[in-house]
Order: structure tokens, then C-alpha cells, then sequence
């Protein structure tokens, strides 16, 4: 066992000082460490969350257009025009949201990774994180499949690093999905997205809803 935990933390650090036939060998194949792996899928989470924030941006400029394309509309009494600018900002605020949610987990996710600095916080850590990640990656897949791919990536990485700390601890990588720590964050990024939303964007105008509710009961007669 002794020898086991060696090997985790010599691979977790890398070979700091390698002696002549290591540095041969390291000069055709050379192990990442564990700890470069984190750094990696840091970094390429961050990419992710910056990417989120210019599509996140560039909705709420539609929405901004549409809501005054709603507001020019109404002041001509064309309700019917209104109501079709309405009914396509519910859309975009829809996807907003779902976008929003994301980036929020993948910020925890982030945070999480910053605080993994030695091994015994790999499991601790990154067990509730990849379960988090898994369900990203399947939300989004049908609103942005290339997000979903980065976010596959991601997971990718962070598996090799849990499946290899695994070998000495015992733990699972089934543990994922079925962590409360997982749903939690879950939860908590749709809370926050959903604030984020009534912060961002403006409540549509009265006279829209008017409109449509007036609408529907004539269609009713």
C-alpha cells in the first residue's frame, strides 16, 4: 500500500529530479503529472466560461433590440406585431437562462479545482464537480453542441485525474452522478441564474400581455 501512495503523490508532483536514464526516456514520452492535468482543464473551463459570457452577451443585446422594436409596436397600436417580439424574446430569455445556469456551475467547478493542492483533496473535490460537468454537458448539447464537446473535454480530463487517485484510494468514479454536493451546486447555479435574469432583463410591457390575453379570449369565442 505504502508503495502505491508513493507512486500517486511522484505522479501527483512529478519527477522533480530525474537522473540520467529517466530524462533519456523522458526525452521520447514524458507522464504529465496530476497536478498539470488540473492546470489544464482550468484552463480550458475558464475558455469555456468566456466563450459563455460573449453568447450570453450577445442575447441580451437581441433582447434589448426586440424589446424596443416591441415598445415602437405598441406606440403604433399594432398589438399583433408586439405580441410576435414578445413571443420571440420569451425564447431568447429561455436559452439566456439555460446558458446562464451553465456558466454559473462551471464557475463552481472552477473555484473547486483552484482548491485541489494536495491528494487527499482530489476525491473530496472532484468527485461532486465531474457529476456536475456530466449534467452540463447534456443540457446544453441541444441549445450549443460545441459547448457541450469543450464541456466533454473538460470531463475527460478530470476523469483521468480522479480514475488514477482512485487506484490507491479505492473510491469509484460512479460515485458522479448521484452526488448531493453535485445537485446541490446544481440547484444553487438556477437560483442565481434566474435572479440574474429578473436583474438583467426588463419586465416585458403591460400592454403585451393585455394584447395576448385579449387574443386569446376572442379566439375562444
Amino acid at each position: 500500500m505504502t508503495s502505491k501512495v508513493e507512486e500517486f503523490v511522484k505522479n501527483w508532483n512529478g519527477k522533480q529530479e530525474p537522473g540520467i536514464g529517466e530524462r533519456v526516456k523522458g526525452a521520447f514520452k514524458q507522464k504529465q503529472p496530476l497536478r498539470y492535468k488540473l492546470v489544464t482543464a482550468n484552463y480550458k473551463l475558464k475558455t469555456t466560461i468566456n466563450r459563455l459570457d460573449v453568447y450570453i452577451s450577445k442575447m441580451q443585446e437581441r433582447d434589448r433590440i426586440l424589446f424596443e422594436r416591441i415598445i415602437t409596436a405598441q406606440m403604433s397600436k399594432d398589438n399583433a406585431r408586439a405580441s410576435m417580439y414578445a413571443n420571440e424574446i420569451a425564447e431568447i430569455r429561455k436559452m439566456t437562462k439555460q446558458m446562464m445556469g451553465v456558466q454559473i456551475a462551471l464557475e463552481q467547478v472552477q473555484l473547486r479545482l483552484e482548491t485541489v493542492t494536495e491528494v487527499a483533496d482530489v476525491f473530496n473535490s472532484l468527485i461532486p464537480v465531474i457529476g456536475v460537468v456530466r449534467e452540463l454537458k447534456n443540457a446544453i448539447k441541444g441549445v450549443m453542441p460545441e459547448i457541450s464537446m469543450e464541456i466533454a473535454d473538460i470531463e475527460e480530463g478530470l476523469q483521468e485525474v480522479v480514475i488514477e487517485a482512485g487506484d490507491f484510494t479505492g473510491a469509484s468514479l460512479e460515485q458522479a452522478p448521484s452526488s448531493p454536493e453535485a445537485r446541490k451546486i446544481l440547484q444553487e447555479a438556477s437560483m442565481i441564474a434566474e435572479q440574474r435574469m429578473k436583474e438583467n432583463f426588463p419586465d416585458l410591457p403591460a400592454l403585451v400581455s393585455t394584447a395576448q390575453k385579449s387574443e386569446n379570449g376572442n379566439g375562444a369565442k
